[in-house]
């Protein structure tokens, strides 16, 4: 995977956590030995009184931050969401939630840290979203569209599904006739990312090169490119292990992290 010229790929960022038999080798150097320091944004420093912490609390801390000696921050999610788990359901992957900023405070965090030689990374969700995702709520009409696909349904509200996943799926929620995939909570439908050995039983199941996740996998890269054009320097792959679905339904994608 080549560089981009800032010393990160998509590669490096999106499966570097990916850890085992499965590591990719290439990580960015200076990450090897990098010394990380972890921020949840909300609970880290608040700079308006409003009692919540924010993207300005952050670069207000900067220079503490620095001080520890630290090489890297790794913010947990600041994305658009409803927070009915910590922001890592996350409604918009393009926008910073209101309550920690905006975008344009994202950028002046990734600027400031950079003067003081901090690298930041944050907490990139990909497995799944919020079911207040536009992308959720388009995938739960009855018409066909564009994203009916991206998220992993069955075919009928009572059709078939593996013994051992009855309790991933979720019904009657939306007007499509079918039942949706969850990852972790009720409320984060899984994204689909396809099944490695789709079974024939359950006609449902995608296989990885099926045009509708790819175009799903295209859309999750456009993120990562919108915010490392921003000036992000890397991701977190927030339970990289629930992409790719496999037969035996272990919920281990690690091979179809690296392939992302």
């Amino acid at each position: 995977m080549q560089d981009n010229g800032t010393g990160r790929s998509y590669r490096h960022v999106v499966s570097g956590t990916v850890t085992g038999r499965y590591e990719v080798p290439d990580y960015p150097e200076w990450a090897h030995n990098a010394v990380f320091y972890q921020i949840y944004p909300q609970s880290f420093y608040d700079s308006d009184g409003d009692g919540i912490g924010d993207l300005q609390g952050i670069i207000q801390k900067l220079d503490y931050v620095k001080s520890l000696g630290v090489d890297a921050i790794w913010i947990n999610p600041f994305f658009e969401s409803p927070f009915h788990d910590a922001g890592y359901d996350i409604s918009d992957y393009y926008r910073v939630a209101p309550r920690y900023g905006t975008n344009g405070d994202a950028r002046m965090l990734f600027e400031e840290a950079h003067k003081r030689g901090i690298r930041v990374l944050f907490d990139f969700v990909a497995s799944y979203t919020s079911i207040e995702h536009e992308w959720f709520k388009e995938s739960g009409r009855q018409e066909k569209n564009r994203y009916s696909n991206w998220y992993i349904w069955t075919d009928g509200t009572w059709a078939p599904v593996p013994e051992e996943l009855k309790d991933r799926f979720i019904q009657g929620y939306a007007r499509r006739d079918g039942q949706f995939m969850r990852n972790f909570y009720w409320c984060q439908p899984a994204l689909n990312y396809g099944f490695e050995h789709p079974d024939p039983a359950y006609p449902w199941q995608l296989p990885t090169d099926h045009p509708d996740v790819l175009a799903m996998r295209e859309e999750m890269k456009n993120v990562v490119r919108f915010w490392l054009d921003l000036g992000a320097d890397g991701f977190r792959a927030d339970m990289a292990g629930a992409l790719t679905k496999h037969t035996r339904y272990r919920g281990d994608g690690r091979s179809g992290a690296n392939k992302l």
